[in-house]
């Protein structure tokens, strides 16, 4: 474990099981085992920041994984590398609003899957059972961008009013 200590009142044994758990949830619901535990430990960081050393030790894993796992978190937009002037290491820091900021960038995403549905359902026709669950997923998702703007604004009413965390 880290000898690092993010604030006072933590659980670092506590924090430990968060990361784990929180790291297998995401796992489990699709992201790479260790950018998903690379992405726990770098929220419950009080700064959101860590460097690829501190990320390794605190997971005890070697560099070599932190630096796969932060790449791919880096091209999925949920984290950022940064640099500070001067400094030759580099620092890994989650997003403001990460999951708003991923969402909101879903609708590109999904329009893209509706398109490629459509040729589908025209590739196997559109009265054959293939046909009709490939058009009932395009439904879906078209469902979905179309109403991920609405659920995205009220979210951001929500953050207004301080009914949603905002930890910066």
């Amino acid at each position: 474990m880290a000898e690092r200590t993010d604030g006072p009142g933590r659980d670092e044994d506590a924090v430990a099981r968060f990361v784990e758990r929180f790291g297998l949830d995401l796992a489990e619901a699709g992201m790479p085992r260790m950018a998903a535990r690379i992405f726990a430990g770098l929220l419950v960081s009080e700064d959101g920041r860590r460097t690829a050393a501190e990320l390794a030790e605190l997971l005890q894993v070697s560099p070599a994984a932190v630096s796969g796992a932060v790449r791919y978190l880096t091209q999925v937009g949920l984290v950022a590398r940064e640099r500070e002037p001067g400094q030759r290491r580099d620092h890994y820091r989650v997003h403001h609003d990460t999951w708003y900021e991923s969402f909101a960038q879903r609708d590109e995403q999904l329009g893209r899957w509706e398109r490629t549905l459509l040729d589908g359902v025209r590739a196997v026709g559109a009265d054959s059972r293939a046909g009709r669950r490939i058009e009932e997923t395009r439904d879906f998702f078209e469902f979905l961008r179309r109403e991920l703007p609405a659920l995205m604004d009220t979210w951001r009413r929500q953050r207004a009013t301080g009914h949603g965390s905002d930890p910066d």
